[in-house]
């Protein structure tokens, strides 16, 4: 979607088309939260770019959030198009939330770094209007000033629903939206993607590390936190590699 973007306004730098390949992406998308943070990184390093939309690479602080705002818009369309062709729930995804969203003691929410206008489109397809009326929270990048991995959107996400941080897990798939769940004070679950099984999560502190949540239940989550209260006075998260 990116890549369709900066073609449609011919974005290129010194000559050079931008595209980022899938190796690029994989740094980007690790490192920092949301599609106008990325792009300004990107160019902030290789430089700005010419364009359809300037001739010249852009000077102005201005001129630069100009270019990066239409980039994004056009992004969002093609992303929503691609959404509409392929977006599936991953294993044990819809699974979890269905059982979460039935028990009267536990709030479900989303937060995507995502702005509102794609992730709408991603989650009325995968996620559906019926699971998303019964949700708690449900939060997008343009709901925060601060984009993962600020932890921003999950300690708003936590004060929405009246929840202390100890008491939340988090589900992510990325070093970025790790950084922020811990940065909130809460427990991560990583689900991680071809594209960042090979992170040192465990090294940024995520509490567990799996392939996807197939074989994943509440109790498998939240008994060991209850267990662990009774003994240390605080939760824990300990997921068994048999429970993959």
């Amino acid at each position: 979607a990116y890549n369709k973007a900066f073609q449609k306004f011919n974005v290129q730098i010194e000559g050079k088309a931008v595209d980022w390949n899938v190796e690029h992406y994989d740094v980007l998308q690790n490192t920092i939260g949301g599609g106008k943070p990325k792009m300004k990184w990107h160019f902030n390093k290789y430089g700005w770019p010419s364009s359809s939309v300037s001739a010249t690479p852009p000077s102005t602080e201005e001129a630069q959030q100009d270019l990066v705002d239409k980039l994004q818009d056009a992004k969002t369309e093609f992303y929503k198009e691609i959404v509409e062709e392929v977006a599936t729930a991953r294993p044990g995804v819809l699974e979890l939330m269905d059982e979460a969203i039935k028990h009267p003691n536990i709030a479900v929410g989303i937060c995507s770094a995502s702005t509102k206008e794609g992730f709408v489109k991603v989650v009325n397809k995968v996620v559906g209007q019926e699971r998303l009326s019964n949700l708690d929270v449900v939060m997008a990048g343009d709901d925060v000033k601060a984009k993962k991995p600020d932890p921003m959107i999950y300690n708003l996400a936590r004060e929405r629903i009246g929840l202390s941080s100890e008491m939340c897990v988090v589900v992510e798939d990325s070093i970025v939206g790790l950084k922020a769940a811990k940065g909130a004070g809460m427990k991560c679950i990583i689900t991680y993607t071809s594209s960042t099984k090979d992170q040192d999560f465990k090294a940024v502190g995520a509490d567990v590390v799996l392939e996807d949540l197939g074989n994943v239940n509440l109790g498998k989550i939240f008994k060991p936190m209850y267990e662990s209260m009774q003994v240390q006075g605080s939760p824990s998260l300990s997921l068994r590699d048999s429970d993959k």
